[in-house]
């Protein structure tokens, strides 16, 4: 325990149950923050999912029409030059959006704040008694310091894929049984 001063002084059981008590808060708040970001960069890697496919087909599909009616009709000329023009017009699009890599970075962000969830959960659940509240408080700064890391990596999720990842939280896409919220065979 620390005084006033911040000097180090053995502290009474009570202000110890009160600090873990504390600090148990602290780590809910993180494992709920952790949990909707990770929701909602799963909901953004869904949207540039469908940005890639929704630019990238027609942008295939024009480039071959355009590329066959070049080939087999000669008086196609102006009409494969369009569709060609059209296609690469996308193609442009696509790469500038750089959707791809969009989903990627999502889904890692995704998986990063799902790992500072569970050691925030498991902290408070398992981890954690009056005994421990140093240690308790340490791993509280290691997972802060880690989602404060990922929050400057991530790119800001959308207005839509905050909305759609609250939507999960609450149909219970975050539930497990073990924890009463579902079912199991168990």
């Amino acid at each position: 325990m620390t005084d006033q001063r911040g000097d180090r002084s053995e502290g009474a059981p009570g202000q110890d149950t009160e600090r873990a008590a504390a600090i148990a808060d602290e780590l809910w708040r993180l494992e709920e923050s952790a949990m909707i970001s990770a929701q909602a960069q799963f909901e953004e890697a869904k949207h540039w999912r469908g940005v890639n496919l929704a630019l990238g087909i027609p942008t295939t599909v024009l480039a071959a029409v355009a590329g066959t009616t070049a080939l087999v009709e000669s008086t196609g000329r102006v009409t494969a030059g369009i569709l060609a023009l059209i296609s690469a017009g996308l193609g442009a699009v696509l790469t500038t959006v750089n959707a791809p890599h969009r989903v990627s970075l999502a889904v890692s962000c995704a998986n990063a704040y799902l790992e500072v969830q569970t050691a925030a959960r498991q902290a408070r659940k398992v981890d954690l008694t009056p005994n421990t509240v140093d240690a308790a408080r340490t791993t509280l700064a290691d997972l802060t310091a880690r989602r404060d890391e990922q929050n400057r990596t991530a790119e800001p999720p959308g207005r839509r894929a905050y909305r759609r990842a609250q939507s999960n939280i609450t149909q219970g896409g975050q539930a497990y049984a073990a924890d009463g919220t579902l079912t199991s065979d168990r």
